[in-house]
């Protein structure tokens, strides 16, 4: 008897962007780091690769609907999780003698996230980005013609900063309550992360979109 198979492909727009979102979550831990300034305003660089991640997931719903989006941010938690687990490993292993002790203590300082810290970026991780795809997919329609690359914009701003609003509260809120005094580390996050939000995620959505549109055009 012949064996059946059956091939399942998916748009190359989604492959591409499953690869970037992958990486971003990663990636957020580790420039999450350095504090920036942004006028005013001290903030974590982490907001930047969060920020990508709340693009890409809007623009996937876009695409593709809003249940592949959430099938995104849920495989999201792979890399992201695998990463945490590799870095404790990592850290457990006696360095190499030969390492200059500077270059190993900065590694330690960097990458030595405490479990609270990480429980705290998987909990923000996982309730804003699914938040935020809810909220640009119940917009859909809602607000102005539903095909709208403007409205998309819009929608994008509005999902965008109630999510990050939610993400900075529970993020802080896990990884610092009790530690130090957090009401001007929040503010500070929520200000700059809106103000983001705002300005500049409905245009990165609005390329995502873009580039997505072209990359699956011959698939059509």
């Amino acid at each position: 008897m012949a064996n059946s198979s059956k091939i399942i492909t998916i748009p190359r727009a989604l492959f591409v962007f499953s690869l970037l979102y992958g990486g971003m979550t990663v990636l957020a831990g580790v420039v999450g780091n350095k504090q920036v300034a942004l006028g005013p305003l001290a903030v974590e660089a982490g907001i930047f690769p969060f920020l990508m991640l709340v693009a890409l997931s809007s623009a996937v719903a876009e695409l593709y609907g809003q249940e592949r989006a959430k099938q995104i941010v849920t495989f999201g938690f792979v890399p992201l999780i695998a990463s945490m687990l590799l870095i404790i490993l990592v850290l457990q292993i006696p360095a190499s003698p030969k390492m200059e002790v500077e270059r190993l203590g900065a590694f330690e300082m960097i990458l030595g996230q405490s479990p609270r810290l990480m429980a705290a970026g998987i909990v923000a991780y996982g309730t804003s980005q699914f938040l935020n795809i809810t909220i640009f997919s119940a917009l859909r329609g809602k607000i102005g013609e539903a095909g709208s690359n403007m409205m998309m914009a819009v929608r994008g701003a509005i999902a965008s900063a109630l999510s990050q609003i939610v993400d900075t509260l529970l993020f802080i809120s896990i990884a610092f309550y009790g530690v130090f005094p957090i009401a001007e580390l929040m503010i500070g996050q929520m200000l700059a992360k809106t103000i983001l939000s705002l300005l500049v995620i409905p245009f990165v959505i609005q390329a995502i979109v873009y580039i997505g549109r072209e990359l699956d055009k011959d698939e059509a």
